[in-house]
């Protein structure tokens, strides 16, 4: 087994040093400037579309813009903010949390293209809309082979490493706050999967719905009260994640690869930006504009990474306590944590976790179902990946940290790579949109609506507008 995550590893290390970073910054650059910096002229309408929580249908079943954006940030908002911070600052240095802002300021644009894209093309299911980068590949550029590929890669990706390395971080944070026996974990967290996971994206998104602003605004308050406790040492904080960035420092002069690589592995894995993860979902909102679902998923790229792993971050740092030593993941965060305001650290950040990468594990899930249903509408091919998906939760319980993490990085890289080839290649469709979009509104249009008789050019292969 240890042989298996040290080839993963060296697998890794090649994919992210030399072709998807490359890949990450690119795409973020070129989209910034195509859509003239979208992610920043139009923070205050993002703002303002999230408050538009009611769907524009009368049909009860169809997923509000609000809901949408609480599945996607369910599984934005997870291992990623307290444990995948730690990994990057623990390897990577304090400079890597400067690279996870980067990332996120930059790669929000291309999660606006991917989300817009994702509603454009996005199909009529039984019981809501459906769509995201397979629909896009098959549909906008007529490559099914393509869709039938990024399916897989994400099925493998999200519902499966990822949830196993959701589960793991759930059990090691129980361990080090109550000495749960983490296969007690596993089994109690497999059956509360399997009674959600089986009722739907409908009940996906009322649980999500309830326990995402829930969970954000408790750890952000908590954070608040930390920073506010070390006031003093914010600049000092700052100091060190800059000179770590570029080197600056001495002590960290020989980090800054690993600061890059893992601020942008970390980041990407936690916001999602580019990965073609939350077009899944961004896809089942129904909005009078492809734009709007793509603002607000915008929107979701700044609150988890700006925000929630810019807390983690601080919490760490203020806290004294060595990265360079022998803890890592969540234990790494409790610890530094328990350091400031003592042994109740552990148990707030076990159950802070518990809520963060539980609803990760059924926005995961979703996003796996969306894609099973691309390839096939077979129930009982559903019914097996359903039990599939609880076991991959089991397994990462009992799992090591190193190759629950590998898996999930590599499948993320082949992933995120398909995914970054469509969108470029369909980004055009995405700038016609926003421009429609900004047209409307300077013609003092609150709301603008989007007909495909605006795009005559792929007309046809347009369903829902």
């Amino acid at each position: 087994m240890e042989l298996f995550a040290s080839l993963l590893n060296s697998v890794n290390d090649i994919l992210w040093s030399y072709i998807l970073i490359v890949m990450l910054i690119g795409c973020a650059l070129y989209f910034s400037f195509k859509t003239r910096f979208v992610q920043f002229k139009m923070l205050g309408e993002m703002v303002r579309l999230l408050g538009e929580s009611t769907s524009t249908s009368s049909d009860k079943k169809q997923i509000s813009s609000f809901e949408a954006f609480m599945v996607s940030l369910a599984s934005r908002v997870g291992t990623g903010n307290l444990a995948g911070v730690a990994t990057a600052i623990a390897i990577g240095g304090p400079g890597a949390v400067f690279w996870m802002w980067v990332i996120a300021l930059f790669g929000a644009c291309s999660a606006f293209v991917e989300s817009t894209l994702a509603q454009l093309y996005k199909t009529r299911g039984k019981d809501s809309f459906v769509g995201g980068p397979a629909y896009y590949m098959k549909i906008g550029l007529k490559k099914p082979w393509m869709g039938t590929l990024f399916a897989i890669l994400l099925i493998f990706t999200f519902p499966f490493a990822f949830n196993s390395v959701q589960s793991n971080t759930i059990c090691a944070a129980f361990e080090q706050a109550f000495n749960f026996n983490p296969t007690i974990v596993g089994v109690i967290l497999t059956i509360f999967t399997f009674l959600i996971i089986f009722g739907g994206i409908q009940r996906i998104a009322k649980v999500s719905s309830l326990i995402v602003p829930v969970m954000a605004v408790g750890y952000i308050v908590l954070a608040l009260i930390v920073v506010c406790i070390n006031f003093k040492q914010i600049p000092h904080v700052f100091e060190m994640i800059i000179s770590s960035a570029f080197g600056w420092n001495q002590a960290f002069g020989g980090m800054v690869g690993a600061a890059l690589m893992n601020g942008i592995k970390r980041g990407l894995f936690s916001n999602e930006a580019g990965e073609g993860s939350a077009p899944n979902v961004a896809a089942t909102a129904d909005v009078s504009h492809p734009v709007k679902q793509g603002l607000i998923q915008t929107l979701g790229v700044f609150t988890d990474t700006l925000v929630i792993c810019t807390c983690t971050a601080f919490i760490i740092l203020f806290s004294g306590v060595s990265f360079t030593g022998g803890s890592n993941g969540i234990q790494l965060t409790q610890l530094a944590l328990s350091a400031q305001i003592g042994n109740s650290g552990n148990v707030f950040i076990a159950v802070a976790i518990l809520f963060f990468a539980f609803s990760s594990i059924i926005g995961n899930y979703y996003y796996g179902e969306a894609n099973i249903r691309y390839m096939t509408g077979s129930r009982t091919v559903m019914t097996i990946f359903r039990l599939l998906v609880c076991g991959m939760v089991m397994f990462g319980s009992l799992a090591t940290l190193d190759l629950a993490w590998s898996l999930a990085d590599l499948f993320m890289a082949c992933m995120t790579a398909c995914n970054l080839v469509a969108i470029v290649m369909l980004s055009k469709y995405a700038v016609k949109l926003l421009e429609d979009y900004r047209a409307q509104k300077k013609q003092g249009i609150k709301d603008p609506v989007f007909t495909k008789d605006r795009m005559p050019e792929i007309q046809q292969d347009i369903e829902c507008w």
